[in-house]
């Protein structure tokens, strides 16, 4: 078997990443890049629902651990966590992050010496954590990156609410897509997030990614993800996630081989609260049932659970 070799060193030396770049840029002028489509000129200031402009904002990075276990390894996952989101939903549990603006403002060149920074420190890939709002200023990045060193797999760590149009930007270039899916019902995903169309948006952006990358391939020797596709699935109480549907939709649009988190650790945060059916814990009947839906679909790729629930 040939060494790995991430998807953008071919798109660096073909000039597909540089070609990509400047695409993006384009697209910040009158901002279109996500579902929300706001509009607005990004490169002249001007903020949208994403709440960012022309530069990245980012909140922390390290070599993170709590990732799953084809990303973690021995040396951790090197995390990016960009401030602010474009679906802001009302029980995030990075809320300050997400939506009140942690963090502070990098140029596309103190991005790409973060990416350095964490192949320097030993993680094994760059994990771009809520990166839907920044994929121009994150192509930039790479592409000097890539010119400087870079050699890890890349990861586009989304909440699954991401438009085809900019996914196709990120053809060739990413390695591994792990997006939430995180409700089957639009109502659900109004009162959660406004965003009714998310169901729809992210069965096509799933899609486009598994068209990309296909299922996860894990390396047999280090244990790594190296390329491919690795869904989350937060269970929520009541079972408001619709947690068999999207199950069914994996398994049968997708790949029964699909590799997927399903996880445990919900707990009322931000502003969840204020939906009587947001503001209780996850019970371990409901998880165990949300594990039952995804083997009845025949999904059988699960990562190691850790489960964690929270007495009130």
């Amino acid at each position: 078997m040939a060494p790995f070799a991430p998807a953008y060193l071919e798109a660096l030396k073909t000039g597909i990443l540089e070609r990509r770049v400047n695409q993006a840029r384009k697209a910040l002028t009158g901002c279109t890049l996500c579902p929300r489509r706001c509009g607005v000129d990004r490169t002249a200031g001007e903020t949208g629902i994403c709440d960012t402009g022309l530069r990245a904002v980012v909140a922390s990075y390290n070599a993170h651990f709590g990732e799953e276990a084809p990303l973690v390894g021995r040396s951790g996952s090197g995390a990016i966590f960009f401030t602010h989101c474009n679906l802001r939903c009302n029980f995030c549990q990075n809320y300050e992050i997400s939506q009140l603006g942690a963090g502070r403002k990098m140029d596309d060149d103190q991005l790409a010496s973060i990416m350095l920074d964490l192949q320097q420190a030993g993680c094994h890939n760059i994990n771009l954590v809520t990166p839907s709002h920044v994929v121009p200023q994150i192509l930039s990045a790479v592409h000097l990156a890539a010119q400087r060193g870079l050699t890890l797999p890349l990861v586009y760590n989304s909440s699954g609410y991401d438009s085809v149009e900019t996914l196709k930007m990120l053809d060739g270039i990413v390695d591994i897509y792990m997006p939430d899916f995180k409700f089957w019902d639009p109502k659900v995903a109004l009162d959660t997030c406004n965003a009714p169309d998310y169901p729809e948006v992210a069965r096509l952006a799933l899609v486009e990614m598994q068209r990309q990358v296909g299922d996860l391939h894990i390396d047999p020797t280090s244990g790594l993800a190296v390329k491919g596709v690795l869904v989350r699935h937060l269970v929520l109480p009541g079972g408001l996630a619709g947690t068999a549907n999207i199950m069914e939709f994996l398994a049968n649009s997708l790949s029964r081989n699909t590799y997927v988190n399903v996880m445990a650790q919900y707990r009322p945060c931000g502003k969840a609260r204020e939906m009587p059916a947001l503001a209780v814990a996850l019970s371990p009947a409901e998880y165990d049932q949300a594990v039952r839906d995804t083997r009845a679909s025949g999904i059988s790729r699960l990562d190691k659970p850790r489960r964690v629930f929270e007495l009130w």
